[in-house]
Order: C-alpha cells, then sequence, then structure tokens
C-alpha cells in the first residue's frame, strides 16, 4: 500500500457511495428508454467530474 492509500478515510468512500446511489436515481429517474438509463448509470459513475469541472469554472480556474 502506498502512503496516500493509507491516508484515506473510510468516510470518504462513503460519502461518494450515497452520491453515486443519489446520482444514480436522479439520472435513472429521468431515462425515456433502457439505454438512457443505461447512460444515466454511466454519468453516476463519474459526476464528481461534472462537479469539479463546474468548480473550476465558477472559481475562474
Amino acid at each position: 500500500m502506498t502512503d496516500r492509500m493509507k491516508e484515506c478515510s473510510p468516510a470518504s468512500g462513503a460519502v461518494y457511495g450515497l452520491g453515486l446511489i443519489g446520482a444514480a436515481i436522479y439520472f435513472i429517474s429521468g431515462a425515456t428508454g433502457f439505454w438512457m438509463g443505461v447512460l444515466g448509470f454511466l454519468k453516476a459513475i463519474v459526476w464528481p467530474v461534472f462537479l469539479v469541472l463546474e468548480a473550476f469554472r465558477s472559481l475562474g480556474v
């Protein structure tokens, strides 16, 4: 294990997991078909990327 892996808190995994579930519900609930639901689930997996991107845009980075 690397030093970085030892520093991670289990709570961060729980927060990401809850965010994943919430995002999956949000994106899948708006799906109009099966493949849109699959796309919604894929979006739910990478939701932190969109969050950080928008945060950087608003900060002007």
